[in-house]
């Protein structure tokens, strides 16, 4: 058989220029095979690219919420809660305050006090027409009530509220020479009203108050938010002067002053009883005299500590003589590096790492960041140690916990001082504890035993001042930054409200809520005896929507917690399950009030919260209506089955120290050193 064999072997044509595939052009034919010849010139090419890549980016997140809405589904859905009642107010509501059986509201004419029982009206104080931005209250006993309000340019009125008045005792930072107005930062009052702080900020150039309802004080921290306007052409002091001003009250003087003259209080404030759902007639307003009371007693003025500069001792034996002047050692002042030793190591420091310090871009201003500080008031314990000359009292605060942006050391100050005619304008602290790291925020628990710090590092400290030792020092390993620290209720810390440190708990738990800038929450978890945990309760939400604006614990349950979000969801968290149980609604015509900075209060004496909605209006008719009325509603925790979702453990028997042998009194000791 013939066989035909080619010549010339079969050989494959090399390709043409023309159909070459580009560099940008090698997956082209993988998208769509069908159309590998049909090329697409320039710039039809990239534009083509860039809507399919928009597709399946909109394609990913569409997906992505798909997937979650699924996952919300599947979640047991927590129960709604409706308001059990509300009540109107004439005017805007910036804050509230509830004490004893009295609501104070902050209103953009001024203040007012309602029942909690009926919500009516019982007077009403708008004798300058001012737009109280801010207001806290403390039941004194005995019908009284002392009350700081914070209106929108900075000023602090210190009233007492009794027989359903307001009387007006001073203005703490009122001048004469309005340009020389120091500007109200926050105000906290001591439990039991022996002691109010106020932390003022001096009047700078280019410093002015935000509108009232971006810095409304509503949150327990009571903090006021200032920007800066660089057009304003204000004279005035240093933008850096800020400083801290503790004052006593008279509270015990006030009673009984008030008891000799009955009749001053009907002449000072409005007694003017009307509906609160009337608003036809105004209020009768107080006149302008003087109330005759005992005046707030100016008892310290803390000021930011200065920056540490080179040492002006010859030797170390002037250094010695300076801490026997008393002067406090710990702040780091006393020492002995000269100014030209730190020139030295910071240009060492700027040689060697100078590649780094370009590509961050280092920032130079010659001006000084604002100062801001947080402080609580302390009860008598072992890390504030006084005279034996001094008496002090269980349930009186005996000093006070100050720590500054971008400080590392925690300074204590005893507040069992004796009056001066001349406050000290610099006085040196008591005790300092320093830290590795600028602290970031701190938090006292309510029965004021525990304290927690939280640095800028994600280190976390908890305190026993009691017994002067940390039970507990954990991290966040994710390297987020804490916004605020929150003690929670428990069963077993709840029970240690005594101050005194003669009893010992059996095993109590302290339970601390860790709240990041990223939105998402931590618990940690420190016994007495045993390991610390800290877990995870929520991660950063996928939504934006769903960012927490406010968290509040809520001490009449154990481990529960409100949460605030942008999108206006207000509900009650169980941290042991990490579970919502309950989501606090109101009615569909309302919404909440400003989500981003929500104007709410807790009650937890009479067990309700109490929180500002407005009725929605179309854009047009916000502008008319934002000032006529806000409706404030209640939630009452009796009236719905809140009890059920936190069951209490059964209570642990207390150990009396001093009924003890002293074998076991030492044993308990060593095991909680």
């Amino acid at each position: 058989m013939a066989v035909h064999i080619r010549k010339h072997p079969l050989e494959i044509p090399p390709p043409s220029e023309k159909d070459w595939l580009k560099d940008d052009e090698e997956d082209f034919f993988l998208q769509d095979p069908d159309r590998k010849r049909d090329a697409l010139p320039q710039p039809f090419r990239m534009i083509n690219k860039l809507v399919m890549l928009v597709f399946e980016n909109a394609m990913e997140i569409i997906e992505r919420r798909e997937m979650l809405r699924e996952v919300q589904k599947l979640k047991v859905q927590p129960t709604k809660c409706f308001p059990t009642a509300e009540f109107q107010v004439t005017g805007r509501a910036n804050c509230l305050a509830v004490s004893g059986k009295y609501i104070f509201v902050g209103l953009s004419v001024g203040l007012a006090a309602f029942k909690v029982s009926d919500c009516k009206e019982v007077c009403a104080w708008d004798a300058v027409k001012t737009e109280i931005c801010a207001n806290h209250a403390l039941d004194l006993g005995n019908e009284r009530h002392v009350l700081l309000a914070v209106d929108e340019m900075g000023l602090v009125w210190l009233f007492c509220f009794h027989k359903e008045s307001f009387l007006l005792i001073k203005i703490l930072n009122e001048v004469e020479d309005i340009s020389k107005r120091n500007t109200c930062v926050e105000v906290v009052l001591s439990p039991g009203g022996d002691y109010a702080g106020v932390l003022l900020q001096g009047k700078c150039r280019n410093m002015v108050l935000e509108s009232c309802s971006c810095h409304s004080l509503s949150s327990p921290e009571g903090l006021m938010w200032i920007r800066t306007d660089p057009k304003s052409e204000l004279s005035g002091t240093d933008s850096t002067k800020a400083w801290l001003e503790i004052y006593r009250l008279p509270k015990d003087s006030w009673l009984k002053e008030m008891e000799k003259s009955p009749g001053a209080a009907a002449g000072l404030a409005c007694r003017e009883r009307r509906s609160s759902w009337t608003s036809a007639e105004s209020p009768v307003p107080a006149n302008k005299a003087d109330a005759k009371l005992s005046l707030p007693v100016l008892l310290l003025k803390v000021k930011p500590p200065k920056p540490i500069t080179g040492s002006s001792f010859k030797s170390p034996l002037d250094a010695l003589k300076k801490v026997d002047d008393g002067s406090m050692l710990g702040l780091g002042y006393n020492h002995l590096i000269k100014d030209s030793q730190w020139e030295q190591q910071e240009a060492i420091f700027r040689s060697t790492y100078r590649e780094y310090l370009e590509a961050e871009g280092e920032r130079e201003s010659k001006e000084e960041i604002t100062r801001h500080a947080t402080f609580h008031f302390l009860l008598p314990s072992w890390i504030l140690q006084v005279g034996p000359e001094v008496k002090v009292q269980p349930d009186v605060p005996a000093g006070i916990s100050v720590h500054w942006d971008g400080s590392h050391n925690l300074c204590f100050y005893l507040l069992n001082r004796p009056l001066k005619e001349k406050v000290d304008s610099d006085p040196k602290p008591d005790v300092v504890w320093p830290c590795a790291a600028p602290i970031a925020c701190s938090a006292v628990s309510s029965c004021s035993r525990y304290l927690a710090l939280a640095c800028e590092d994600a280190t976390i400290t908890i305190w026993d001042k009691h017994l002067g030792y940390p039970l507990s020092v954990t991290a966040i390993l994710e390297e987020r930054l804490i916004r605020s620290i929150h003690f929670l209720q428990s069963s077993a810390a709840g029970r240690d409200e005594t101050p005194c440190p003669g009893t010992d708990l059996a095993c109590p738990i302290v339970q601390l809520l860790v709240l990041c800038t990223d939105s998402s929450f931590y618990l940690v978890k420190a016994p007495r005896a045993g390991k610390s945990s800290i877990t995870l309760l929520a991660d950063r939400p996928e939504d934006p929507n769903l960012a927490v604006s406010a968290v509040v614990p809520v001490l009449a349950f154990p481990s529960a917690a409100l949460v605030f979000t942008w999108d206006g969801t207000v509900s009650l968290m169980n941290t042991a399950t990490s579970q919502t149980v309950y989501c606090f609604s109101t009615p569909p015509s309302h919404a909440v009030a400003s989500p981003w900075q929500p104007v709410f209060t807790v009650d937890s004496v009479n067990w309700c919260l109490l929180l500002r909605g407005d009725k929605q209006q179309q854009a047009d008719a916000l502008a008319q209506s934002r000032a006529s009325h806000s409706t404030i509603f209640i939630f009452d925790f009796n009236s719905h089955p809140l009890k059920e979702a936190f069951p209490k453990e059964p209570d642990l028997p207390l150990k009396s120290l001093q009924n003890l042998p002293w074998i076991e009194r030492c044993n308990i000791f060593l095991r909680d050193r």
